[in-house]
């Protein structure tokens, strides 16, 4: 028996998949025009999937800065930041960060994904017991895994089910709940109650951490997020985002409001043995920081853009998943189909993100659409445009696929 025969049943289906057409999780764009648009071959795209939220990733000021990092420092710093890895422009970010967030403590990290397999990890240990939000990402899954901490999860967005969880457990014998949820997620684009659930957790006495790597950028008077879209910034214990959506770069951050969380650096195993984040990496998210701070014309056109989208397909008949937001994810009825319309609308000059399970809640299969300030209205018809001739051309397509398939076999 092969090493690699375990994966039959997902070679079997990625097998369906790209006997539709073309591979949707190996999509190579020839060239990135713009913010919005990219070019397979000789075909211009629509880009609809690519979390560049605010379009910052051709901002001058933002390409100036990692420019300028490299002219300065090199292109890598071949070390952690516990080795040599630590340059002025690592400290300058945290810096930048913690003041925008008005919190006394920030670390950066390589990616985001890094950024919450180290910082859960990091706090919470053997006696502690960890509460996630059933939906959680990946990264926040496997940043329990590395502990030793006992993990219960709770009900979607469901403050009640915590605190009824966290009243069940009762008093933590020499430890204490770590609560984790995210602030938008990246899959409906629903949104936390963090007012609701900062309440029940402190009630018990618990730290509140939340993942804000779709909202940072998006949410909020300066940018900060959910929880400061929500007025309770300011009481969250910590919060983690990355460099890869609004921020335009590679990367992530954990800021938080306790001092102490400075300490965690000499225990983060994903921190500590990681080479630091590239000059230009960090140079152009420090370029974006200031950007989303003074962004509130991005932000104003990103809620008018959701809101455009969200009205245009809810109109269409299609399944949405969440209210308005910057992602708009629509159900469809299965894997095979969500490919062949993926597919068709890649055909036709959109690139979306198909999703599909286990990376998706409730086992759904998903057209999901992230939007950009960059978007105008007029790229906005044009995939609501799309969405329709779809719509009345999906029952042939699903036709001509079977018979395919069919002949295939």
């Amino acid at each position: 028996m092969s090493l690699f025969e375990k994966y039959a049943p997902l070679q079997a289906r990625l097998d369906v998949v790209k006997k539709v057409g073309t591979d949707p999780f190996g999509v190579k764009f020839d060239d990135i025009l713009s913010p919005t648009r990219g070019r397979i071959g000789n075909r211009e795209i629509v880009l609809a999937g690519t979390n560049n939220y605010l379009g910052l990733t051709f901002d001058e000021d933002c390409m100036a800065a990692a420019k300028k990092a490299i002219d300065d420092h090199g292109t890598g710093t071949t070390g952690s930041r516990i080795a040599n890895g630590t340059y002025e422009e690592h400290t300058d970010l945290e810096k930048a960060i913690a003041d925008h967030m008005g919190m006394p403590s920030c670390i950066v990290f390589s990616t985001g994904y890094q950024t919450n397999l180290a910082a859960i990890s990091g706090l919470a240990g053997d006696k502690d017991v960890i509460f996630m939000d059933a939906d959680a990402h990946a990264c926040i899954i496997d940043g329990t895994r590395l502990t030793g901490a006992s993990t219960i999860r709770f009900r979607h967005n469901n403050p009640e089910d915590l605190d009824k969880r966290l009243r069940r457990q009762g008093e933590i014998e020499g430890g204490h709940a770590l609560v984790v949820i995210e602030g938008m997620y990246s899959m409906f684009g629903d949104i936390a109650p963090i007012d609701e659930f900062l309440d029940v957790t402190h009630k018990h006495g618990g730290y509140l951490f939340i993942d804000e790597a779709h909202s940072y950028g998006v949410f909020g008077p300066t940018g900060c997020g959910i929880a400061e879209e929500q007025g309770v910034l300011d009481k969250v214990d910590f919060i983690s985002s990355t460099f890869s959506k609004s921020l335009a770069s590679i990367g992530g951050f954990c800021a938080s409001i306790h001092p102490e969380f400075e300490i965690t650096r000499k225990v983060m195993r994903p921190y500590m043995f990681t080479a630091s984040p590239t000059p230009s990496n960090v140079s152009a998210a420090r370029a974006a920081v200031d950007k989303i701070k003074s962004g509130g014309h991005l932000r104003a056109n990103l809620k008018t853009r959701a809101f455009q989208l969200h009205k245009g397909l809810s109109e269409l008949g299609y399944d949405l998943c969440a209210d308005p937001s910057p992602v708009i994810a629509a159900r469809r009825p299965n894997e095979a189909i969500a490919a062949m319309e993926w597919n068709w609308l890649l055909q036709n000059g959109v690139y979306v993100n198909l999703a599909v399970p286990p990376g998706t809640p409730q086992s759904s299969s998903l057209l999901r659409i992230s939007l950009s300030a960059a978007h105008s209205e007029d790229d906005v018809n044009q995939i609501i445009t799309k969405f329709k001739d779809l719509k009345e051309v999906s029952p042939n397509l699903m036709a001509e696929m079977m018979k395919s398939m069919q002949a295939a076999e």
